[in-house]
């Protein structure tokens, strides 16, 4: 079977290389004619490929080029037409994030993997969580905390000693950062359905930024974040290399 391809790749040499062979091969389009695109590099490239498709409504299948391949397939350049057509598809919904800065200006954006709330001082940040509209911790003292996607589970949220979420789980995430009071508290699951609160106590004395996927805002006096069931990412898979399977694997390395 013969694919409309679009390729694209990261800036790493290697990828470059690849990028000059599969197009070689395989030719070419634009990405409004493309059928399936082709990430080369990393999963950081895959998150930045996956933004910039955004309402597109494209699958996008990776292979790896780059430090860290968790949502990339292994890379050849044999028989890329049989793969993507027996590629296995992963659809993800990303995170919506709406914070408040401590001059009243809003920020929003968009994350795949996790929304992270990190201290910008040498002080630790005092942050009060609520869920649906209900107080659940009156206050964390941590250097920060995250809700995280499934897909993003492996990533900062892995780091941080969260907990790892199959692709189909219909929850999220969330997780503290270096807590320090509550000292035993490590996170919670919440349904994907539900939208979190963070509100920063000591705002101007205990600074806190948010980061979406790498997209950071400073002094921030809130942020609400909510699964976006409205936005798609569809990610192509080898059989048997999907991301149920990687988490799974994760856990028994």
């Amino acid at each position: 079977m013969t694919h409309r391809i679009r390729f694209t790749a990261s800036q790493v040499p290697a990828a470059r290389v690849a990028l000059d062979r599969l197009t070689t091969l395989h030719g070419q389009v634009e990405v409004d004619e493309a059928e399936v695109v082709v990430a080369l590099g990393g999963d950081g490239f895959m998150l930045q490929t996956l933004h910039d498709l955004q309402g597109r409504d494209l699958p996008v299948y990776g292979m790896n080029r780059g430090t860290v391949g968790f949502l990339m397939n292994a890379f050849t350049t044999a028989d890329l037409p049989r793969r993507l057509s027996v590629a296995v598809e992963e659809v993800i919904n990303p995170l919506s994030m709406r914070a408040v800065t401590t001059g009243g200006e809003v920020r929003e954006a968009i994350a795949i993997n996790e929304v992270s709330l990190l201290r910008q001082g040498p002080q630790a940040a005092r942050l009060q969580i609520s869920v649906d509209g209900r107080l659940r911790l009156e206050e964390l003292v941590c250097d920060g905390a995250l809700v995280a996607t499934p897909a993003g589970s492996t990533a900062y949220n892995y780091s941080a000693h969260g907990p790892i979420l199959p692709i189909g789980a219909d929850v999220l995430a969330l997780t503290a950062v270096a807590p320090f009071r509550p000292r035993r508290w490590r996170g919670a699951l919440l349904p994907k359905r539900a939208t979190v609160r963070f509100d920063v106590l000591e705002a101007d004395k205990r600074p806190v930024m948010a980061d979406a996927d790498g997209r950071s805002f400073r002094d921030v006096a809130s942020v609400e974040i909510r699964s976006n069931p409205e936005i798609r990412h569809r990610i192509l898979f080898d059989p048997g290399h999907g991301l149920d399977e990687r988490l799974i694997r994760e856990q028994f390395l």
